[in-house]
């Protein structure tokens, strides 16, 4: 225990030396939180764009303050470099590597492969080495553990692993890193230990549960409870629209009781990095055990097909009008994922984009986070256009895919000739005959 002590006491007095390798959305934040206590952090990343930017003190997430970062790296508390070889000065090391979906939609872990064999090249005695990018279960102690320790040094002995999930909410004011509860899963008692005193020193809560799997298996559950739910409320939605209910009344109605119900809200289906993946993670895992988990695979499917619903919601207005989708000038409003942040991964405006480009229309979008976004894989680039008071009223259709709270909504309303809105924010300013609510 004595290598586990001495590791505890250097994150203690903050002379510990940190790493965070990946920093993106996940990585840069907690990169400049370690630094903001007082640790020496060394940002790790392939992009070279990334590190000039981050040893220049500008930052290009949203959520981490340019101004704070900037005095940072001018203490010389953080600092950023494409060079492994800085881990074997390093006492820990985050990981927090992209964890996408092949072209077969099957779990792509090659990141975090690539990574722990970087890892394992500069692993030394009393090392801790965290993985915080979201994986099926059984990936840090199948995948990580066998690679460093085939170096010849023991777990929880000589070197401390364990996975601890990130919970990054991009564009929320209110749960930061530091606020938001850190769960913990060490391949032993003292790699917990280890990481316990790590994540204490930023994090205000913290949550030790008894092996990586459980913690690997407890951040799928998260997100795939809010994709189930989201399935349940977009099959409501288009259950309602044919019975004439209202779906986002009846759920404002069901919010009020007091206990034993969470509202969820439909949409044009799911976005970012983590809801439309962690599903398919756990599914593919689940074969492996001859198991079909066919809840949630129905549920991804049903969220999966709602940008087509909205196509047909779209292709139904604009007939009641009289006019056809084929050359039809429509604008959509928005391409983020979710409102009030510039990150458009996985999200179903781009899906929109393109199934209703196949029906001939002529469609812009209008984005003031995302100048500019490729809505197919192969296809070129398209630029957000100006959301003028003219291509307001000559529009054929106005498409509200992202809520964000800079559009001027009453303008809109007021102008348009037609609107089909896939968030229910127009409810608020009331009914009105120009507008198709989802």
């Amino acid at each position: 225990m004595k290598t586990a002590d001495s590791l505890i006491k250097k994150l203690k007095n903050k002379t510990a030396r940190i790493a965070v390798i990946g920093l993106g959305y996940v990585g840069l934040p907690l990169a400049v939180e370690k630094a903001k206590m007082g640790f020496k952090v060394t940002g790790i990343d392939v992009n070279l764009k990334r590190v000039k930017m981050v040893n220049k003190g500008e930052c290009y997430i949203p959520d981490v303050v340019d101004a704070g970062m900037s005095e940072l790296v001018k203490a010389k508390k953080l600092r950023a470099t494409r060079d492994f070889s800085v881990l074997k000065n390093m006492d820990t090391v985050c990981i927090c590597v992209p964890t996408p979906l092949d072209e077969n939609k099957d779990p792509d872990i090659s990141y975090i492969r690539a990574t722990t064999k970087q890892v394992a090249k500069y692993l030394h005695k009393g090392q801790l080495v965290s993985l915080e990018s979201t994986t099926y279960p059984g990936t840090t102690e199948e995948i990580m553990l066998p690679e460093l320790e085939k170096t010849g040094l023991t777990a929880g002995k000589d070197f401390f692993l364990v996975f601890s999930p990130e919970r990054v909410d991009p564009g929320n004011k209110q749960f930061k890193l530091k606020n938001t509860p850190k769960v913990i899963g060490g391949v032993t008692k003292a790699c917990s230990r280890v990481a316990q005193a790590l994540y204490g020193q930023i994090i205000d809560n913290i949550m030790v549960v008894s092996s990586p799997r459980v913690a690997e298996m407890e951040k799928l559950l998260e997100n795939i409870f809010r994709s189930v739910n989201i399935a349940l409320v977009n099959e409501l939605a288009m259950l309602c629209k044919k019975m004439g209910i209202n779906i986002w009344e009846v759920v404002d109605a069901a919010a009020t009781k007091p206990y034993g119900f969470m509202p969820f809200y439909p949409g044009p289906g799911i976005g970012g990095h983590c809801i439309p993946l962690d599903p398919i993670y756990l599914s593919w895992k689940a074969k492996k055990y001859d198991f079909r988990t066919e809840f949630i695979e129905l549920a991804a499917r049903i969220n999966e097909n709602m940008p087509e619903y909205v196509v047909r919601l779209l292709v139904d207005a604009l007939n009641k009008q009289g006019k056809s989708i084929k050359n039809a000038k429509i604008v959509l409003l928005g391409v983020a994922y979710k409102k009030d942040i510039d990150d458009w991964r996985e999200s179903p405006a781009l899906k929109l984009f393109e199934l209703i480009k196949k029906f001939g229309a002529q469609i812009v979008y209008h984005d003031p986070y995302i100048h500019s976004v490729k809505t197919a894989k192969n296809g070129k680039p398209e630029k957000s256009v100006k959301l003028t008071g003219a291509l307001i009223k000559t529009a054929d259709c106005l498409l509200i895919a992202t809520d964000h709270s800079c559009f001027d909504y009453k303008k809109i309303i007021a102008g348009a000739k037609l609107i089909v809105d896939t968030r229910g924010v127009t409810r608020k300013f009331g009914e009105f005959k120009n507008v198709e609510v989802l």
